[in-house]
């Protein structure tokens, strides 16, 4: 097993390959697809893209292509999703850090596939997709606890189809989910998908929409979700439990019903 790590966006990105790492090459340009992307997006450097669109000394319509891309992106999801995924925070200020890590996963994910490297598992802080296999057995990955950062909730196979898993909640970055007022029925969201894109736009506008989105969300798009409401139940969905690897622990168990979200 070789393991890639590095920084950017304010994570740890990590890159696990059964046998030798990439070439070289092929490691810088996973690399620069979240370090350009940081460089563009993110609002806590003063030289961005879109802190000089925010700054209001650049309009949209002349930002790069890059960039209307992605805003193009994010609108989309924005209305589908009815406003539960958001572009804006709530001063108003243009955001899209809901979508661009998952782009960045999703573009290092090609680029490791144009370079025929087949079995991988990316994981940016928490948000996983994977290809192919590790060595005989599928890719598991592992659900954390959000009140107990040190314990797992269960792990949860990748395979076949269901290439991505992504968690939105408060154990990283504690309350910072923007959402309706009253909609805020969970403590975490974790949704498995076939795209990381989708995976985690949807964990979010989960987190954000409650139990709403979850319903709206699960009965629009083929993805399934384990979700830890603020009263600490856990709701997941059925076909979700064929995935899970190992038994939840003794703890968890203990302190949670586990029946399956409709």
């Amino acid at each position: 097993m070789s393991r890639t790590v590095f920084a950017s966006m304010g994570t740890m990105i990590s890159l696990l390959t059964p046998g030798p790492p990439p070439a070289t090459h092929v490691l810088a340009d996973v690399e620069r697809e979240f370090h350009d992307r940081d460089q563009r997006f993110s609002l806590y450097r003063a030289d961005s893209e879109i802190s000089v669109i925010a700054r209001g000394d650049l309009p949209i319509v002349s930002a790069s292509r890059a960039f209307r891309s992605t805003l193009h992106r994010a609108s989309g999801w924005e209305d589908a999703t009815r406003g539960s995924f958001r572009t804006r925070s709530p001063d108003g200020v243009l955001d899209l850090s809901g979508l661009v890590k998952a782009e960045a996963l999703e573009a290092a994910g090609n680029r490791l596939l144009s370079e025929r490297v087949g079995d991988w598992l990316l994981n940016a802080g928490g948000d996983v997709l994977v290809s192919g296999r590790n060595g005989s057995i599928p890719w598991a990955v592992g659900i954390v606890d959000p009140l107990d950062k040190a314990a797992l909730i269960t792990s949860v196979q990748l395979e076949g189809q269901w290439r991505a898993l992504a968690t939105s909640g408060i154990a990283e970055r504690g309350e910072h989910i923007w959402g309706p007022s009253g909609q805020a029925d969970f403590l975490q969201v974790s949704v498995l998908a076939e795209d990381i894109v989708t995976a985690d736009v949807l964990a979010t506008a989960i987190m954000a929409g409650g139990r709403q989105a979850l319903e709206a969300s699960a009965s629009r798009w083929d993805i399934d979700a384990l979700c830890v409401t603020r009263d600490d139940q856990m709701l997941i969905t059925p076909r979700l439990r064929a995935h899970v690897t190992a038994p939840f622990e003794s703890g968890v168990t203990d302190r949670r019903s586990v029946p399956d979200a409709s």
